[in-house]
């Protein structure tokens, strides 16, 4: 009799231990109320503008962040600090080769590798930023809430090292001599991602 209740108690046990695997569930992110700022920087000011997004995916699992990838359109890159010919003449510079090479390297994307949870929605996204056909892991912390069926993802302060993607243009870690005309290597991303199923 206590070899049958000693069975039936492992049986349950075991059959807790496998719950149900929760349903993957995919969320397409609405890309006209999405955005992308970009900040980059100099030594005697800092220009500022936006990306849009042409596609992207989030992954949950029940509320949990699991996956998912975005698609910026380099082509749309502008800069919203200066205006008219100067905006024209600096957005002409970003698409040319010295910078983002969009004649060639149209699309920029970034690929959820690893998501680790940082306390209420909050995580520490872990990914695979690519520029220019270049590929580098990129780590940043992000909000991440869920209500029913639509998420909002926000990202701020990203930094991304641009050298890493063969953008070099009067960086100061190649041409030490540039004095005052040196860009920053840094520039920085802000993400607000909407998605809904």
């Amino acid at each position: 009799m206590k070899l049958t209740s000693v069975l039936a108690i492992a049986a349950i046990g075991l059959f807790s231990a496998f719950k149900p695997a929760l349903k993957t569930e995919s969320f397409t992110v609405d890309t006209k109320n999405s955005s992308i700022k970009w900040l980059g920087e100099k030594v005697t000011g800092k220009h500022f503008g936006t990306i849009n997004l042409s596609s992207g995916s989030l992954n949950f699992n029940g509320n949990k962040l699991a996956g998912g990838s975005f698609t910026a359109d380099m082509n749309s890159i502008v800069a919203t600090d200066v205006q008219g010919e100067t905006a024209q003449k600096l957005e002409g510079h970003l698409k040319a080769d010295d910078f983002f090479g969009t004649a060639k390297y149209p699309t920029s994307t970034f690929k959820i590798t690893k998501v680790a949870p940082a306390g209420a929605n909050q995580v520490n996204i872990t990914g695979d930023l690519t520029i220019k056909g270049i590929t580098k892991a990129l780590t940043f912390p992000a909000t991440v809430k869920r209500q029913n069926n639509a998420v909002v993802a926000v990202a701020k302060g990203v930094k991304v090292d641009r050298t890493k993607y063969d953008i070099r243009y009067n960086s100061k870690s190649f041409f030490e001599s540039i004095g005052d005309k040196a860009i920053y290597d840094d520039f920085t991303l802000d993400f607000n991602l909407v998605a809904k199923k």
